[in-house]
């Protein structure tokens, strides 16, 4: 193998690691089943390793959230598929996952979340809570439509700009806005009702 052939591998194996740990909760949140989830951030690593390996390095990061967010969305439409056989043949029905809308106003909780922690050396109680407060945070993303979910994630997890996060989705930028402002205004309402 070449220098420069070795090279690019380690970057690429650098890059990968570093997005690993999201992309899993990002796939988990989207399909909810661990192993599931782990199959398809394999299947986003490889194929952005076989096709995408040569370009620039800097490209790497919206081509990867573009294949997860592809290869997320074809596991979707196989199981509709399987589904509908299974329908057709037998006695279950397919599932749907409609991405129903919701009337919202823009809000950024995250902001304010984030500016309440701060990074002050923290009480055993403040770090209690702030746990809570993500496993509350991870139950209302579970529960989010598929579309609000992840233009959510793109924009406040991965950090995407809404030019970026737009790309990824293959939407329009006002689409992604609305999606986010729905997805922070239904997160808002979830995250008080299910607080203890």
């Amino acid at each position: 193998m070449s220098d420069a052939r070795l090279r690019i591998r380690q970057e690429l194996d650098g890059f990968l690691a570093s997005v690993e740990q999201r992309a899993f909760k990002t796939a988990l949140y989207a399909v909810r089943d661990e192993d599931l989830a782990l199959d398809i951030v394999q299947d986003s690593m490889l194929k952005l390793a076989q096709h995408y390996a040569d370009g620039p390095s800097a490209e790497w990061p919206l081509l990867f959230q573009r294949v997860l967010q592809n290869t997320i969305r074809d596991h979707f439409r196989r199981s509709r598929v399987r589904n509908l056989w299974v329908s057709l043949v037998g006695n279950l029905r397919g599932a749907g996952d409609a991405d129903a809308d919701h009337e919202s106003s823009e809000t950024d909780f995250l902001d304010a979340m984030a500016a309440s922690s701060g990074h002050v050396a923290e009480s055993t109680e403040n770090i209690m809570n702030r746990r809570q407060t993500l496993h509350l945070m991870e139950r209302a993303l579970e529960k989010l439509p598929a579309r609000q979910r992840e233009a959510f994630l793109l924009r406040y997890w991965e950090g995407l700009d809404v030019q970026e996060t737009a790309q990824v989705m293959g939407c329009s930028e006002g689409s992604v806005k609305t999606h986010c402002s729905r997805a922070a205004h239904s997160l808002a309402g979830m995250l008080q009702a299910l607080k203890p």
